[in-house]
């Protein structure tokens, strides 16, 4: 576990004392619930390491080679594989959907099963979040985000639920698709 303790300690230097956009909360320990969440999935340090460290890269300015050299291969092909193109070229609200889509494509083509393990740790613990805003927040929860309609964030994050889906038995995933039936209010 000595590369998971390494990992930890340079997610909580890269991600200082930032808090997130929608709730408010350290950024860093959403990146410790995101591996929590890996960690009732798998045991195996590797995944566990880009768990913590998936937001580095796309949010803290670490760059990926960076995380390579210091994590290895396959940590930063992970957390590769969960960084977001933020097409800085175009206005966030314009960019959402394609994002949203690549990250799809991504996932989709990751060929390491540990793709999906740190994407629904990821996920799972935004949906914690969203479905704690929402019930504070109501409807208005959806203006503090680039993407201000509700069916666009439905779709995504149904689409990763039916990417995830080989981990459909599995505590995580079933907190995650019964999230988004609250969240979404599914029928």
């Amino acid at each position: 576990m000595e590369l998971l303790t390494d990992a930890m300690r340079f997610a909580i230097a890269a991600h200082g004392g930032v808090l997130r956009k929608g709730d408010g909360v350290p950024a860093i320990l959403h990146a410790m619930e995101a591996a929590a969440v890996a960690a009732t999935l798998t045991n195996d340090s590797q995944v566990l390491a880009a768990a913590v460290l998936h937001d580095t890269v796309e949010d803290a300015g670490v760059a990926l080679e960076d995380i390579r050299a210091r994590f290895g291969v396959r940590v930063a092909a992970l957390v590769g594989a969960e960084t977001e193109d933020k097409m800085r070229h175009l206005p966030p609200g314009q960019s959402w959907r394609a994002r949203k889509e690549a990250a799809i494509a991504r996932l989709r083509a990751a060929e390491d099963p540990g793709a999906a393990i740190v994407t629904l740790g990821d996920k799972l613990s935004n949906m914690r979040s969203l479905y704690r805003e929402k019930a504070r927040k109501g409807a208005a929860v959806w203006q503090g985000f680039h993407q201000t309609d509700p069916e666009e964030h439905h779709w995504y994050y149904r689409t990763i639920a039916d990417v995830a889906s080989p981990l459909a038995e599995s505590a995580a995933w079933r907190e995650y698709d019964w999230l988004i039936r609250q969240v979404f209010e599914e029928n």
